[in-house]
This record gives structure tokens, C-alpha cells and sequence, in this order.
């Protein structure tokens, strides 16, 4: 090899490794520089929710604009069937992002819970609007119309825009039985 090769060779190695180090400072440093703390996760097990749910609270009380522990609060009080904290803790995630589908769709399932289907109903035609292939809030617009509002017209239709978007995954199948169940039996003629 010629010695201008060598040197084009040894020169391009050593610019990657100093590229490489200074990318991998740059990223230390961004992530040191989060706000958020993190939450940690346990087992599921009441008293993980309770120490979760209590340093949850706390960092909410010291920083009120923390959105990652709003909705890490929501989905704890969501998790352990605090409706109303929940609804309330999701609400404070969605004044600081109000355009969130997922956490749209958390308050909405917990609307639910408390018997408060328009809300629910708001709150997932809104994470569509926002997100048209938003899995969660069809299915969880077509349970409202289905099992809540006895509307199985409208829970079919739904349901149906779900299964274009999804139709082999466990919850498309359940979909499948769900809106089967709805459909009136016309095997058996009608007795007059």
C-alpha cells in the first residue's frame, strides 16, 4: 500500500473513533439532563402500586409540570381501580399534552369504569381524530356501544374500522366473537 493510503486509512479510523466518542458524550449528557425521574416498576404486587402511587405523588407535588409522572400516576391509580385518581391524574396529563392518544384513551377506559359513557365516547372519537389507526380507542369505543349503550349497530361498526386496521392479532379475533355475539342469529327462520 502507498503511504498516503495508510495515512487516509489511519486518519478516517481515528475521526470515527473521536466521532463516536463525542456522540456518546453528547447523548450522556442529554440524558443526564432529564427532568423526569423514573418511576420504578415492580411485580404488580399492592405494596409496589403503593410505594409507586406515594413517590409518584410526591414528585407531582414538586413539580407539577411533570408529564411522565402524571401519567405514570394515572396508570397506577388506573391499575389498581382508583377510577376517580385516575381520571384526575390523566386530566393533569392532558393539560400539559392534550393531544395524546394513548392517555385520551386511559381516561376514557376510566370513564367508563365510573358509568360516564359520553365522556368515554369524547375521549376516544378524540384519540381517533388525533390518530385514525389508533388501535385501543376503537376497541374500546365499540365495548362502550356494545356493552354499555346497547347499541351493537354502532359497536360493529366500529369494530369492523378496527379489524381493517388489525385482523389477526388475539384482540382482532375477540373482536370477531364480540361482534358475532351482537349479530342476530338468521339460521333459524322465525316463527310467525
Amino acid at each position: 500500500m502507498k503511504k498516503e493510503t495508510i495515512l487516509l486509512v489511519v486518519f478516517a479510523l481515528v475521526a470515527g473513533l473521536l466521532g463516536g466518542v463525542l456522540v456518546t458524550m453528547l447523548v450522556k449528557d442529554k440524558s443526564s439532563q432529564q427532568v423526569a425521574p423514573v418511576i420504578p416498576s415492580g411485580s404488580g404486587s399492592p405494596t409496589d402500586y403503593s410505594h409507586r402511587i406515594a413517590e409518584a405523588e410526591k414528585i407531582v407535588a414538586m413539580e407539577p409540570g411533570n408529564l411522565n409522572a402524571w401519567i405514570s400516576l394515572g396508570n397506577d391509580y388506573f391499575d389498581t381501580e382508583q377510577s376517580q385518581k385516575a381520571i384526575n391524574a390523566y386530566q393533569k396529563a392532558l393539560d400539559l399534552e392534550p393531544n395524546n392518544p394513548n392517555t385520551l384513551t386511559d381516561q376514557g377506559v376510566m370513564y367508563r369504569k365510573v358509568g360516564w359513557y359520553d365522556k368515554a365516547l369524547a375521549n376516544f372519537e378524540k384519540a381517533q381524530k388525533l390518530d385514525p389507526k389508533h388501535l385501543q380507542s376503537l376497541y374500546n369505543m365499540g365495548v362502550v356501544y356494545a356493552a354499555d349503550l346497547k347499541k351493537p349497530d354502532k359497536a360493529i361498526e366500529v369494530w369492523s374500522r378496527y379489524l381493517v386496521l388489525d385482523n389477526t392479532s388475539p384482540t382482532a379475533r375477540q373482536i370477531r366473537e364480540m361482534m358475532a355475539s351482537l349479530k342476530p342469529d338468521r339460521s333459524h327462520p322465525v316463527k310467525k
